[in-house]
């Protein structure tokens, strides 16, 4: 990668989503039977018998709460799978970014620092997945208004991971 991080979810967030959802849902875990949910909160696929819930989760709103912004109408929440209990977080020893094969689709959607929407893009995973990636972050953050990025499904629309301006 070029200096790229994907973020998972905040540890905090994850504390609160595991009550209670961003719409207001509790949190509904169940044993994980097949293989591969998204896990954000440590960015790789689920396996079966873990414990997992699929919540709802804003993370431009919660983005902007902890920036002093308003997400004005770009605030919207989607489903995401979490760990329904606490755990180690992204494998440091991780390489290249997650929930990546080539062919996938996935829009990498920016925000500036005010939380508006300031374009986006449309990726078609390549075969070499981390030179695709990186080359539409490059092209993201050479924006200087871009302060962050979002990965998110095209088939579902879900949200996979936050990039910051490095």
């Amino acid at each position: 990668m070029t200096g790229y991080q994907p973020r998972p979810i905040d540890p905090a967030a994850l504390a609160e989503l595991r009550a209670t959802d961003d719409a207001g849902r509790p949190c509904a875990p169940y044993r994980e039977t097949g293989t591969g949910a998204p896990l954000r909160c440590c960015l790789r696929g689920s396996e079966p018998g873990e414990l997992i819930a699929l919540v709802s989760y804003a993370p431009l709103r919660r983005w902007a709460a902890a920036t002093g912004v308003s997400p004005g109408a770009y605030d919207e929440q989607g489903p995401v799978f979490i760990h329904a209990e606490a755990c180690a977080g992204p494998d440091p020893e991780r390489a290249g970014y997650p929930f990546s094969r080539p062919g996938a689709l996935r829009t990498v959607r920016r925000y500036d620092a005010h939380g508006r929407i300031v374009g986006g893009r449309l990726l078609e995973i390549p075969a070499e997945e981390a030179k695709g990636f990186d080359a539409a972050l490059d092209e993201a953050f050479a924006d200087p208004e871009v302060a962050l990025a979002h990965v998110r499904a095209v088939e579902f629309g879900c949200f996979h991971f936050e990039v910051r301006r490095p």
